[in-house]
Parts: structure tokens; sequence; C-alpha cells
């Protein structure tokens, strides 16, 4: 099969394009590898103070080196839906712990910010850098020393990934994923839509607009649409970070409680202390990663991960770039429609048959590699299960079921949607980006029409509102890059171009920002780089240049003579409104200091 041996074939190109890189990182895992637990080499003053509130028979074990301590690094807060259940994490991890043998800390918390509530606000210009403050913050808590395996609690957006690096940079400690699941299911993703789409046209009020958000946004839980928070849960499933089935379950259920608790048992039954050390290090490899982008493209998962792949990989010395994710997207069919690119939430896909069903499908067509090691042991089978609740309250599994639950949702293999993963790296003489086609009509994968340029997303929504905009366009979206203002997403312009695209005209949208996996319907050339802000071409282009997307061709360019092109001046934008409120002064080193998109948008390096 021919899927199978690309597969083969790319992931050994990754593995020795990292070979150098990847052995200095195993050397530093082998090297801060102890074989006694970690807190051994800390003085009685420094574990004084690390057991100072433990309790006497606590203290008692932790002055010793044979009992295991989990270290806990929590993103719990009770503003950011998906996170307000870790509030009582803690405590089931603790009793967990005691109840094999072992003990638990809270190591650290690690902020977490919403981009829902971000979206088209200043404080959305720190979401992206969030990742590497997050990555940061979880290595201060685990810098202590106290701890022979760390639980991880986040969910959203650049909390995992930047709780991944963290893992990865901290590679010798076992570490294994504990997510909160989604939220019930709510107000259907198509019909939010369409009240943002009448409220943007000014044919409902703000009240109606309120009401519909609040109904599709109404309890503890990640948002039920296939963006960036869901895929991060795939991922870390497919990927062996979680339990076998832990990603999709509802938060305040029995199941979701004894999936915590068996979560915190199997961290302390893979610590070096015992006879099955798994460190996360040495178990995320190069074929780990290749997983979690066939994962990504299976799904229809986020384009935020084209960024944050590149980031968590390199955080374990491994070499990941877009052409690597773009070919795999060709050998890789896509199983799933969830929201944008289907009409049904990630509820449904769970019913469907969820992870399970999705894992052993592409086992089973030689899509993944089976023989990595997860947090559960050897192999990815395992994971091709349901997990249940067992009549003692603890965590039982079946094989997943043979057939969907619903094909319109989850397909078998052998009914893909259609061949190939859907996200592609587009080249041209305006430099390379991502485009995600998977919600895209085949007829509107290639644009060709005049580009006008703006600054900033509210420039386009502004020409939208004075009525400007009723025409074929591709819109050109420049200095959104990292350096310029910290890659904000450009959500708002979903809403917009969707209007403009369901009027009948031909658009698309061309930016150095990013767009999240809520883009949507319309063609959007994302992640554009090099970025305006370091003399990209898409800041040369003018308003009325041709510029062509062509997606199926996968290229990216605006139809001027080469020297007319080079010849422009450099483009001037006024960025100091950025640098300064919502905390934003406090982010210039990073924006200094940030890598391409197509590095990993990272402020520090990682391999």
């Amino acid at each position: 099969m021919t899927g199978r041996n690309d597969i083969q074939a790319i992931t050994e190109r990754i593995r020795e394009r990292s070979k150098v890189s990847r052995e200095i990182y195993l050397g530093r895992v082998a090297d801060a590898a102890g074989k006694t637990a970690n807190r051994g080499v800390l003085s009685c003053g420094n574990l004084a103070h690390g057991f100072a509130v433990c309790s006497p028979s606590e203290k008692v074990a932790l002055g010793g080196d044979k009992v295991a301590n989990i270290g806990i690094i929590t993103s719990y807060n009770d503003m950011l839906s998906a996170h307000q259940p870790f509030e009582t994490y803690p405590q089931l991890i603790k009793d967990a712990a005691r109840e094999a043998g072992g003990i638990a800390q809270v190591a650290g918390g690690v902020p977490a910010m919403c981009d829902g509530v971000t979206q088209g606000q200043p404080g959305m210009e720190l979401s992206l850098f969030s990742r590497d403050v997050i990555a940061m913050s979880a290595a201060i808590g685990l810098s202590h020393n106290m701890f022979d395996a760390a639980v991880y609690l986040g969910v959203c957006d650049k909390i995992v990934p930047g709780l991944v690096i963290a893992a990865l940079s901290f590679g010798h400690l076992p570490a294994i994923f504990v997510p909160a699941g989604p939220m019930t299911s709510g107000l259907p993703n198509d019909e939010k839509a369409k009240i943002r789409q009448l409220y943007a046209e000014g044919k409902v009020g703000r009240a109606e607009l309120l009401e519909a958000e609040s109904k599709s946004y109404h309890g503890p839980g990640t948002c039920t649409f296939y963006g960036t928070a869901n895929s991060n849960q795939m991922l870390m499933e497919i990927m062996g970070l979680h339990t076998p089935g832990a990603s999709f379950v509802n938060p305040g259920t029995p199941l979701r409680d004894a999936l915590t608790r068996e979560a915190a048992k199997r961290a302390l039954a893979i610590t070096a202390l015992g006879n099955e050390y798994i460190p996360a290090g040495r178990m995320i490899d190069e074929r780990s990663v290749v997983n979690g982008v066939v994962g990504l493209h299976a799904t229809g998962g986020s384009t935020n991960h084209t960024i944050h792949l590149i980031a968590m990989a390199a955080a374990a010395g491994i070499r990941l770039t877009w052409q690597d994710i773009s070919d795999l997207s060709d050998a890789v069919p896509l199983l799933a429609r969830v929201y944008p690119n289907g009409l049904s939430d990630v509820n449904h896909f769970q019913a469907a048959g969820g992870m399970g069903f999705l894992i052993r499908e592409l086992l089973d067509v030689g899509l993944l590699h089976e023989d990595v090691q997860t947090v559960w042991g050897e192999g990815l089978r395992p994971y091709a299960v349901e997990a249940k609740l067992g009549a003692d309250g603890s965590v039982v599994r079946e094989a997943a079921p043979k057939l969907s639950g619903d094909e319109k949702v989850l397909a078998p293999a052998t009914k893909a949607f259609q061949p190939s993963g859907g996200l592609k790296v587009l080249g041209g003489n305006l430099g390379h980006a991502i485009i995600k086609t998977s919600a895209v009509k085949p007829e509107r994968r290639i644009i060709e029409a005049p580009a006008l340029v703006f600054d900033s997303q509210q420039g386009l929504n502004e020409a939208f509102k004075a009525g400007l905009l009723d025409r074929d366009f591709v819109a050109v979206i420049r200095f959104q890059g990292p350096k310029a203002n910290g890659m904000p997403e450009l959500h708002k312009l979903t809403t917009v171009l969707g209007i403009l695209q369901d009027r009948g005209h031909k658009v698309a949208l061309v930016t150095d920002g990013r767009m999240s996996g809520a883009s949507g319907k319309v063609p959007a050339a994302i992640h554009v780089t090099p970025e305006a802000l370091e003399g990209g071409p898409i800041g040369r282009v003018h308003d009325g240049d041709i510029v062509r997307l062509d997606a199926e061709a996968g290229t990216l360019e605006v139809l001027v003579p080469a020297g007319d092109l080079a010849l422009r001046p450099e483009p001037v934008c006024d960025l100091s409104g950025n640098e300064y409120g919502m905390g934003r002064e406090l982010f210039a080193g990073f924006r200094q200091m940030a890598g391409r998109a197509d590095h990993g948008a990272s402020a520090f390096g990682t391999a």
C-alpha cells in the first residue's frame, strides 16, 4: 500500500535528519535519570523545605528513597470552562497515589488563557507566547527535583503544547497527561455560525447573538467543535501520553474520575523505582510524532498544530518540517467530519466510536506505527478500545466497535471522506504558507483575484461594514506574524469572509497570522513565512495586484514580474499600538526572539 510505504519513508527521513540532535537529547535524558528517588540528591535542608506541609507518614516516606512521588502540574482556573474541572483533580490524584503506596504533590500551576475570550482583543497577542510561558512555568515547578513522575492537567490551545515541551525537557521523568473532557452538546455549531453571520450583517442584535453563544458554550469542559483544544486531546491519545480511551469523556462523570485515578496509579507504576520505567523523552520518538501528524490529518485537526508539533518535536531533538506534515497529509485519508469540517461535534465523534475506532482503522491499514511505546506499555494496539466504568468503579476496556456508529461523522478507512488529510504547504513568490482544505469545497480551492491589503483584521471588518467588499478579492492581512504582534488568531475574519463567499463572491485570505482549527469554509493561506516584519514578500503586495492561491497545485503567487516585486520599498507599519496594554509590554523580548512559524515560532531554543 502506497500510504503505508509513504509513512515509513517520511518517518525514516525525519529520523535521519534528527540523528545528531536526537542523540544529544537522549544523552541528556540518560544523564538526568537516577536509579533511586530523584530527591535523593537533595540536602536535608532542601528536603525539609520540600515536605514541610506533608503529614508525618508522608515525611517519613519522602525522607527515604524507595517511595515514588508524583509532581502535579495543573492549569486549573475557574474562568476557563475546559480547565475548571481540574479543581478537584489534585485530591483525586493524591488519594489514588496513597492507595497505590506513593505520594503526589502539586508541583506548580501554569497559566491557561482562553482564545475564545481574547479573540479580536489585545490579549490575543499574548496567546501564542503563552505556550512558551507555560513550558517555562512547568519547568519551574519540576525544577525542585522532588518528583519521580509528572502528571499534567491541561486541555486547551497553547496549554497542552506548552506542557508537552516541558514534559520532554524533563524527559527523564515519566509523563501522563490527564484531560477534563468536552462539555455536553449545546446549540449546534452551524446554527451558532448562522447567528454570527446574521449579526455581522446587522440582521439580529447583540442580545440574540449572546443568547446563541451562551447556548453553545454553556458549561464545564472544552468547546465541542474540533479546534485546537480537542485536537490536543486526540494528539495526546494517539501519541500515547493519555491512558487508553481518556480523551473525550465528559467532565463530572464517574468514568472521568475513574480515569483520573487510574492515570495517577499508572504514573507511579512507570517510574524508575519500579520494573517498568518509561521516561517521556525515550518514549516519544520519531514514530510517535508521525503518529500524531497522521491523527491530525485523519481527523481534520487544527492548523495551529503545524506550528506546535514542530516545537513539541524539537523539544525531544526531533526535526519535523512543514514538508513532512504536508507529505503525510497526502498519504492519510480523512476519516472524521467534525465541525468545522462537518456538522457534528466532538461528542458525536465519541459516540460514533471515537479514538478507539479511529486508531484501530488506521492501524489496520498500516498508517500508524504500532511498534511505539506509550504510557500504557508497548504498542499502540491497546488504544484501539473504548473505556467504560466497571461495576466496582474502576475503568474497564472493550475492543473498539467494528462498525462506526455514524459513518457521516466517523468513517472506516474503506469509506474515507477524502483521500488526503487536507493540510497542504503552499509555496511561491509570496513565501510558504499552510492551507487547510478539508472544510473548503473543491471548486473554491483555486482563487485568482485582486488583492486588498490590510494591516489588521479590524481594517478588513471596517471595510466590510462600509460596504466596500462586495466583490471578488484576496484579503492580504500582513504584520500579524510572531515578531510583529505575537501572531494572534484572526478568527474575527471567518464570519465576514464567509458572508461574502455566501453572496457568491470569490474570496480568500492570505496572512502571516493564524486562523486556528475554526478556519472553516473560506480558503486561507495562513502562517505565511517570512512574515512581513522580516521583509517577507507578503509585505510588498499592493492593492489590485492579482494573487493566485492554488491549493491543488500547492502554489501561492502574486502575479507581478519578479523584478518589480523585489524593487518595491519595504512597507511601513506602525506597530507601537501593539507594544503595550493588556501585558503586551512584558512580552517585548518574546517578540524579538520569536522564531519563524515553520520553525515552531518559539521564543527559546528547544533542541
